[in-house]
């Protein structure tokens, strides 16, 4: 067995970023945009349960996963997958799952509906995809809601780089790539510096970006979710086994990505120290989730 191996034996990763492999995100929320990325990417949309979902990330050592919400119903027309939904599936396996509630920033109600998901539900975090949600998040019309969730006291996932949803369509169905800037988040972390911000994915084409921000913002981590390590830019996999070493996480973005391959792919294309190795599977995740 190698040193990864044996780490994982413990059973004790976390995946940062996970979706439902179930029809209420893959099929309602994802809609034709998600038919267009499994198409670009060869990929089938297949559907299973949380028991089989939970069994495999044991399997292969990951003891906790981040469930998140979605709610890009205003930019899409898609149905949300609703954050009461998640908090159910939370309590179904409250020893796995962590549940990250999704608002909508388009809509009026979306600071009351960040402090329900929060005080009533026990939610423990945000998940925001500004691409599928259509917006800025350095517009100052969002800053109230940036306010309310650093008062709540709970972290926010914010998508980084391109991404695939609507990949090949005419217009990629409207959906913009700029606003996966990581560069916008910039503005936000530094109104917010009690905003606990982790960037998801390497944020392909703006990976220097996001190092930059991760390095000079204290409250702002990433994670490397979205891809396999093998097609993960140098520079990161680098800045992620030295100076970042504290603020880099394991994701996968599941089901898109399995939790097996992905720990497949580290353990072949990457060669850290074990300290690192830690850091980066499960003791960065805890401190951010406080776990």
């Amino acid at each position: 067995m190698s040193a990864l191996d044996d780490l994982l034996a413990e059973t004790r990763a976390v995946d940062t970023h996970a979706h439902q492999p179930t029809p209420e995100f893959l099929e309602d929320a994802g809609g034709q945009m998600m038919e267009d990325a499994a198409s670009k990417f060869g990929s089938e949309m297949e559907t299973w349960d949380y028991e089989e979902m939970v069994s495999e990330y044991h399997d292969v050592g990951v003891a906790h996963a981040v469930l998140l919400g979605w709610d890009a119903e205003t930019n899409t027309g898609n149905p949300p997958v609703p954050n009461d939904y998640v908090a159910e599936v939370r309590d179904e396996h409250p020893e796995f799952f962590v549940g990250f509630a999704s608002v909508d920033p388009l809509k009026d109600d979306c600071v009351e509906e960040a402090i329900r998901a929060v005080e009533d539900l026990d939610l423990s975090g945000f998940k925001f995809q500004q691409i599928a949600q259509g917006f800025d998040p350095s517009d100052p019309e969002h800053d109230a809601l940036w306010s309310t969730i650093e008062d709540l006291g709970v972290p926010c996932v914010f998508h980084g780089g391109n991404s695939t949803l609507g990949a090949g369509a005419p217009g990629g169905r409207g959906l913009k790539v700029k606003h996966g800037n990581p560069m916008l988040l910039d503005d936000v972390a530094a109104e917010h510096p009690e905003l606990q911000i982790l960037i998801a994915h390497p944020a392909f084409p703006w990976e220097k970006e996001q190092l930059a921000i991760c390095q000079q913002k204290g409250n702002v981590y990433m994670d490397l979710s979205g891809w396999l390590p093998k097609y993960i830019d140098e520079q990161v996999l680098h800045y992620a086994g030295t100076i970042l070493q504290d603020k880099v996480m394991f994701g996968t973005d599941y089901p898109m990505i399995r939790p097996g391959e992905w720990l497949d792919s580290l353990g072949e294309h990457t060669d850290y120290s074990e300290d690192v190795y830690r850091k980066l599977l499960w003791e960065n995740a805890e401190d951010f989730l406080d776990l």
